[in-house]
C-alpha cells in the first residue's frame, strides 16, 4: 500500500510553489502581450481616425496617406535591423545577406503586399467611417480568418464556433444599417460605403495573411526578427509602388511630408510598432492560444493579419 510512498515525498511545498511561479511567469507574459496588443490596436484606430477627421492647424493640408504608410514600414525595418544586430553581433551581415535577401524571403512577398494594401485600405476606411462602427465591422476578420484557417491550415470548426461567427455577421450588419441611417440624416461628407468596402477587403487581406503567414512560420526556423525583415523589404517596396501610383503627382507638386503634425507622427510610430507588437504576442501567445482554445488563435491570427 504504501510501496510508492517515496515517489511521493519529492511534490514538496516548494515545488510546488517553483511550478506555479513559472506557470504564472509564462501566463503573465502572454496576458502582458495580448493586453499591450489590445492597447496599440484601440489607440492606432482612435488616434488614426481623428487625424483623417480633425485638423489640428486650419492652416495646414491634410496629410497624404500613402506616405504615412511608406514611413511607417521604413521605421519598421530600422527597429527590426537595431534588433536583429543586438541579437546577433557576430553574424549581422551574413544574416543580412543570406537571411533577409534570401530566395526563401521571396515567399514572404505575398503577404507583404497584402499588409501594404490593407495599410492603406485602413486610412481610407478611418476616414469614412466613425471609429466604434470601424472597430465592430473590422471583427469581420475573425470570420475570414477561420475560413482560410480551414483552407489554408485545415483546421475544422464545431457547430458552437459556426454559430458565433453568424452571430458576429447580424452585429456587424446592424451596426452598418445604423451607420447609414446616421448618415442619411446628417450632411457629411463621408462616404460610409467606400469605407465598408475599404473594411470588408481590409478584413480578406488580413484573414489570408495571418493564415499564409503561419503556414510559412511552420516551414522555417529563421528568428522573429528576421522574418519581419522579410516581411518590411517587401511590404516598404509595395507601399512605395502604391503611394506612386495613387498620389504620385500630388507628392510630387505638395512634398513627401505635407501636413504632417505631431498626431501624424505618432498614428506613424504606433502603426509601425503595432506589427512588433503582434510578433510578440504571436511568440509569447501563439503556442499556447493554440492548445487552449481555436477561437483565441482566431484572435490571434486576425491581429497576425494586421502587421
Amino acid at each position: 500500500m504504501f510501496r510508492n510512498k517515496e515517489r511521493l515525498l519529492p511534490i514538496t511545498s516548494s515545488n510546488t510553489s517553483l511550478a506555479s511561479e513559472q506557470m504564472m511567469h509564462g501566463a503573465t507574459r502572454k496576458q502582458l502581450a495580448l493586453g499591450i496588443l489590445v492597447a496599440q490596436n484601440t489607440a492606432l484606430v482612435l488616434m488614426l481616425r481623428y487625424s483623417r477627421t480633425a485638423k489640428v492647424d486650419d492652416d495646414e493640408p491634410m496629410y497624404i496617406a500613402s506616405t504615412a504608410v511608406v514611413m511607417a514600414e521604413m521605421i519598421k525595418m530600422i527597429v527590426c535591423l537595431i534588433a536583429l544586430y543586438l541579437e546577433q553581433p557576430l553574424r549581422f551581415r551574413h544574416a543580412i545577406r543570406y537571411d533577409v535577401l534570401s530566395k526563401e524571403a521571396l515567399k514572404m512577398a505575398v503577404p507583404a503586399g497584402l499588409y501594404a494594401l490593407q495599410n492603406n485600405w485602413l486610412y481610407v476606411a478611418l476616414s469614412n467611417l466613425e471609429a466604434a462602427a470601424f472597430q465592430v465591422t473590422y471583427q469581420l476578420k475573425t470570420l475570414s480568418t477561420a475560413v482560410f484557417s480551414i483552407v489554408l491550415l485545415g483546421r475544422t470548426i464545431d457547430t458552437t464556433q459556426w454559430i458565433a461567427l453568424v452571430l458576429l455577421m447580424i452585429g456587424v450588419t446592424l451596426v452598418q444599417l445604423q451607420v447609414e441611417q446616421r448618415t442619411l440624416e446628417t450632411s457629411t461628407s463621408e462616404n460610409p460605403f467606400l469605407g465598408l468596402v475599404a473594411v470588408l477587403a481590409s478584413c480578406v487581406s488580413s484573414g489570408f495573411a495571418g493564415c499564409y503567414f503561419e503556414r510559412l512560420l511552420k516551414r522555417t526556423t529563421a528568428s522573429m526578427w528576421i522574418r519581419n525583415l522579410q516581411l518590411g523589404v517587401f511590404a516598404f517596396m509595395f507601399s512605395v509602388i502604391a503611394m506612386a501610383t495613387n498620389d504620385g503627382t500630388q507628392v510630387m507638386e505638395q512634398g513627401f511630408f505635407i501636413g504632417y503634425h505631431w498626431l501624424t507622427w505618432l498614428v506613424i510610430f504606433n502603426q509601425a510598432l503595432g506589427g512588433l507588437v503582434v510578433s510578440m504576442v504571436v511568440k509569447y501567445a501563439g503556442d499556447a492560444a493554440k492548445k487552449e482554445n481555436t477561437c483565441i488563435n482566431w484572435l490571434t491570427l486576425s491581429y497576425d493579419g494586421d502587421r
